[in-house]
């Protein structure tokens, strides 16, 4: 019923043991007489010792796990046993429905144009409705609760309340199992078939843990600083990177490395803590099949740079990282929508028919570098219009001031499905198709309070979905007041075509999450 990585553990425990408690007679039979009287320590300075401890490690995910035979699992939490492994890393899945797209009638969907083509020639082409499937993404922060629905899908609750379900057969992180360090079991690795639910905690003290990895990225327009993960998946102190070096193959803990440089498509050079250099190259890790580097700069949320634009990476102190609770609740998107005729529409903004919280993403590329940006960060988008030829890319200008100019391409490029505005809180929104669409301006968190846009706003509630799209029985906020569902779909149905075809959309997610 479970892998659990024990035996080793036990015996290494049990020698540790022994040695505390050697240590600890040793100790007493060698206490001095005026040191045992000395006095008890002081209750603050106990406590604030233990807060120090508990801090150091708060980034860590921590949560509690149910197994379907009935068992409770609790402790530090690492997904895939040896990726993601933090409070400010992605959880990843396919959404099982996209409810928003009933507000739109089928006729004004955007079509996209699919070539006929003959032993390679185009012979024709036809025009039908873009996908409308959407990838799932939302940092561990932001979830309070996953469980398994059956086999074909899974739901997670965000801490806002909104409620995903999400395709189980589409690529998704739930099935790729979890590693908990639970205190009574040790380390267990739990598969996904296991696993009931999985409740995110604070995170509790922990009596070790790893150091996480923090540094600087350069690439060729400027740097990156922040928490990092290596390949997708290297993020603690304790992970490896594998490489051929002269003498043969070779593999070194991230903790003793001081500074990775690439040295060619195919090698990198590792500076180690001590000033040695080693040359590794003949794995992906170190070469053009690395899958990118992670960085979580805080000004931009997240960043994948592609070995192509990666330089180097400098290694330095970050602790842990955010802790469980600095990550709020999201807010409702709001904001105003300029259109290409003049038009302002202000209100409750569903961006791409699919996003509709500040704790959901914005992505897009520049230069080998693809952008993972919260939309609470963002101020403004300013897409260039026909008109503007050689114009390639948008302006998106962050609450910050700074402004960055990213390629039309994912979240900004001709897949957009367009934006929905649900003017001074009324429940049939207006439709604004992307071509239409000039400037998006998103409310900042002071307009976005009790005194601003949001102030009496009613819940959103699921529309009636046209023939050929399903609903999930929430909500698009996760609340209640929807109408009752109609049956729901099997996944044999999916694949046959009741749900439109989705797996060739966000081609730029999907190689960020792949």
């Amino acid at each position: 019923m479970k892998r659990a990585m024990i035996a080793g553990g036990v015996f290494a425990t049990v020698l540790v043991l022994l040695a505390l408690a050697a240590g600890r007679r040793a100790r007493e039979q060698d206490v001095d007489p005026a040191a045992a009287a000395s006095p008890a320590i002081d209750p603050s300075t106990a406590a604030a010792v233990t807060a120090t401890a508990a801090a150091a490690h708060q980034g860590f995910l921590y949560g509690r796990i149910h197994t379907v035979v009935g068992a409770t699992y609790e402790g530090r939490l690492r997904w895939g046993g040896d990726e993601e492994a933090f409070w400010g890393d992605y959880f990843n899945g396919f959404k099982d429905e996209n409810p928003w797209a009933a507000h739109v009638p089928l006729e004004r969907l955007p079509t996209e144009r699919r070539p006929i083509e003959i032993l390679g020639f185009e012979i024709a082409h036809r025009e039908r409705p873009i996908d409308l499937g959407r990838f799932f993404m939302a940092r561990f922060g932001d979830i309070a609760r996953i469980e398994a629905r059956g086999f074909d899908d899974v739901r997670v609750t965000l801490k806002s309340g909104t409620v995903f379900d999400l395709d189980r057969l589409s690529a998704s992180d739930f099935d790729d199992g979890v590693r908990v360090w639970d205190g009574r079991r040790g380390v267990v690795d739990l598969d996904s078939r296991l696993i009931r639910t999985i409740e995110l905690l604070p995170t509790a003290r922990l009596d070790a843990a790893p150091d996480r990895l923090h540094g600087t990225v350069r690439v060729r327009q400027g740097e990156f600083t922040g928490f990092v993960q290596w390949h997708r998946e290297a993020c603690v102190g304790s992970d490896e990177l594998d490489g051929d070096t002269a003498g043969g193959e070779l593999g070194l803990r991230f903790d003793a490395i001081r500074s990775i440089a690439r040295r060619s498509r195919d090698s990198a050079l590792v500076t180690l803590l001590d000033g040695s250099e080693i040359v590794l190259s003949g794995t992906r890790e170190v070469g053009h099949g690395n899958r990118g580097v992670y960085v979580d700069d805080r000004r931009y949320g997240r960043v994948l740079v592609s070995w192509d634009a990666f330089e180097r990476i400098d290694f330095s102190p970050g602790g842990s990282g955010p802790a469980h609770g600095d990550f709020p609740p999201g807010r409702p998107l709001t904001g105003s929508v300029t259109t290409r005729a003049g038009r302002r529409l202000a209100g409750r903004l569903v961006y791409d028919l699919d996003e509709s919280e500040t704790t959901e993403t914005l992505d897009a590329p520049s230069q080998g570098v693809d952008y993972t940006i919260p939309f609470g960060l963002i101020a403004s988008i300013v897409v260039p219009g026909r008109e503007e030829r050689g114009a390639r890319r948008a302006s998106v200008t962050l609450q910050s001031g700074e402004e960055l100019q990213l390629e039309l391409t994912g979240d900004l490029g001709p897949g957009n499905a367009g934006v929905l505005i649900f003017v001074d809180g009324g429940q049939r929104p207006e439709y604004v198709p992307w071509t239409e669409v000039e400037q998006v301006d998103f409310d900042g968190p002071a307009a976005a309070g009790p005194q601003g846009r949001l102030a009496g706003l009613p819940l959103l509630v699921a529309p009636v979905v046209p023939r050929g799209w399903r609903r999930s029985t929430a909500a698009p906020t996760g609340r209640a007041g929807a109408p009752p569902s109609p049956p729901p779909t099997s996944a044999a149905d999916r694949r046959r075509g009741l749900l439109p075809h989705r797996h060739h959309r966000y081609r730029l997610r999907r190689q960020i999450e792949a």
